[in-house]
């Protein structure tokens, strides 16, 4: 008889008259049995607040009531989409001076912006490449005659952050539209070797009736030199043979530029 009661539970026992009573599946139990507080959800990260208020300003107001450094923040949006790039945009504001610095950098100095990285820097490099072409086309729709400031706004995206002397032509129809740039030759920082002949030659190979020669001033200063004046006099001299008009000689610098015809020298 004893065997037989000893078998039998105990009382208080919780496995009492309840065979799932105390078993694991009943989940986690803090004091008194109560099931235990869920763990809160972690936070989403401030910035993705920023990046919605910032989008939703643009679409609504318009480009011109951003900042600089919330320009470049909008940029680097497609190369790093969930990081915040506020810290980035303000460093590169920091370390080249200005925003139209910091988009006309080469590769080789963004990449030695910490944290920009490969997409970053591919990003901001092909800018200044969209923004020539989108005035290239505008200085096309009409003879140059009627768009001069479109041509000079597209001369000075083209040129005026060059970091050594570039020249180029610009080649017109009878009509005086533009048929095409062309970059001529590429030189140092203070000078770039012309050659009339050549520019003739390829005046003829486009059937141009017309053209606009143009360089930029890696100074900033867009005076023209007595290099480039009797530079301009042998090409306009060589054109003239063939009944090419030189209309104008455009010198292009950061501080503005310089028009032969202007100033009188053509």
């Amino acid at each position: 008889m004893d065997d037989l009661i000893g078998k039998h539970p105990k009382a208080g026992d919780p496995k009492a008259g309840d065979p799932k009573a105390g078993s694991s599946d009943s989940g986690p139990q803090d004091i008194g049995g109560a099931p235990a507080p869920e763990k809160p959800s972690p936070e989403k990260p401030h910035y993705l607040g920023h990046r919605a208020r910032l989008r939703r300003r643009l679409l609504e107001q318009g480009p011109g009531t951003l900042l600089d450094h919330e320009l470049l923040e909008m940029l680097l949006f497609a190369a790093n989409p969930r990081g915040d790039t506020k810290p980035l945009a303000k460093q590169l504001l920091s370390r080249f001076g200005s925003l139209e610095r910091a988009l006309s950098a080469t590769p080789a100095e963004l990449a030695k912006v910490k944290g920009l990285g490969e997409a970053g820097a591919a990003v901001l490099t092909v800018v200044p490449e969209a923004a020539r072409r989108l005035a290239l086309e505008q200085a096309q729709d009409r003879p140059v005659v009627a768009s001069w400031q479109k041509l000079l706004d597209y001369c000075r995206v083209a040129l005026a952050h060059e970091r050594v002397e570039c020249f180029h032509v610009l080649f017109l129809d009878r009509k005086n539209k533009l048929i095409a740039d062309e970059r001529q030759q590429r030189g140092t920082v203070d000078h770039t070797p012309v050659y009339p002949r050549e520019v003739v030659k390829r005046a003829l190979e486009l059937n141009a009736s017309a053209l606009i020669l143009v360089h930029n001033h890696p100074s900033g200063d867009p005076t023209p030199s007595q290099a480039d004046i009797a530079m301009t006099q042998a090409v306009v001299e060589a054109a003239a043979k063939l009944e090419i008009r030189v209309h104008d000689h455009v010198v292009i610098g950061r501080e503005g530029h310089a028009s032969f015809r202007s100033l009188g020298l053509l």
